[in-house]
């Protein structure tokens, strides 16, 4: 599934903790790891830069770079991979070099380095995953995300839309690769249908989306069983981002896969915000899947 993954990073520790989980995966599929950080002139010259920067400047910039490199390598033990100082808008470059070297996963860190040098931050992650043409693991560095081993247990949040579908395969061929066990669950927005307290509409609304539910989560079901998986699967009434972490953090989940949109109307929650919001918040790492970009 995985013959290539790229690992942006500034040296930071939430971006080596990234390329920990690349490395992992990396022996996983039997991937090549690419390692990359983005030299990014232009701002770090910032008001100096109206009339150029001088060598001098540009080779400390790289230098930088070329540290960050230097202090995740050892993420990566003594296995063979490629490594590259980049130039540009750090998403920009990313993206770029992503798709001229066929990227099947890209991992980074959710936060970053502050000063000129840090483009892992928030913000450029999530252009990352919003652009990427691959799934992208994101983690960042607490104790929850730590690996000591094999994922054991892989969330594959599902609202039975196409969308959603596009994590599946992923999550499912992870967990076959770590013989773990696969949750498949939905969260029913319940606020979005509730049109009135009390009301006969909210209940045949909540009744209707319950057994869609559960034929999506029963779908991963069977899909993980054809494949000799454990699973556990769960229909919940609530808020869509907070169970899902609440649900992960509950049941020691190593590794959340979700789709990037969803359905609209009043059952979506895998839609940016959400899964923005599962990103931004998650002490495990998450891999979101493009689904507009699998569907093209």
């Amino acid at each position: 599934m995985y013959d290539t993954i790229l690992v942006p990073t500034d040296g930071s520790e939430h971006a080596i903790r990234a390329a920990e989980h690349a490395h992992y995966l990396a022996r996983t599929f039997d991937a090549t790891a690419h390692l990359v950080s983005a030299a990014d002139i232009q701002t770090a010259g910032g008001m100096f830069n109206a009339g150029g920067v001088d060598r001098e400047f540009v080779e400390r910039i790289e230098t930088e770079n070329e540290e960050a490199i230097a202090a995740t390598e050892a993420a990566f033990e003594d296995d063979a991979i490629e490594t590259a100082v980049l130039r540009g808008k750090p998403a920009d470059a990313i993206i770029e070099y992503a798709d001229e070297n066929d990227i099947d996963l890209i991992s980074m860190g959710t936060h970053g380095r502050t000063g000129v040098s840090r483009y892992v931050a928030g913000s450029v992650t999530e252009r990352v995953v919003r652009r990427a043409s691959c799934p992208v693991l994101t983690a960042k560095a607490v104790e929850r995300s730590e690996r000591t081993g094999d994922y054991e247990d892989v969330l594959i949040p599902t609202d039975g839309s196409d969308a959603a579908s596009a994590a599946i395969e992923h999550g499912i061929e992870i967990a076959r690769q770590a013989s773990a066990r696969v949750h498949a669950i939905n969260i029913i927005d319940i606020g979005a249908i509730t049109l009135t307290p009390g009301s006969s509409a909210a209940s045949e609304l909540t009744e209707r989306f319950e057994a869609e539910g559960e034929r999506a989560t029963e779908e991963i079901a069977t899909r993980a069983a054809d494949v000799d998986l454990d699973t556990t699967t769960g229909v919940y009434e609530g808020l869509p981002a907070r169970d899902l972490l609440a649900y992960a953090n509950e049941h020691g989940i190593d590794l959340i896969t979700m789709g990037t949109t969803g359905r609209t109307g009043l059952n979506r929650y895998l839609l940016g915000s959400t899964a923005e919001r599962v990103i931004r918040h998650a002490e495990m790492p998450v891999l979101a899947v493009n689904a507009r970009r699998n569907m093209d």
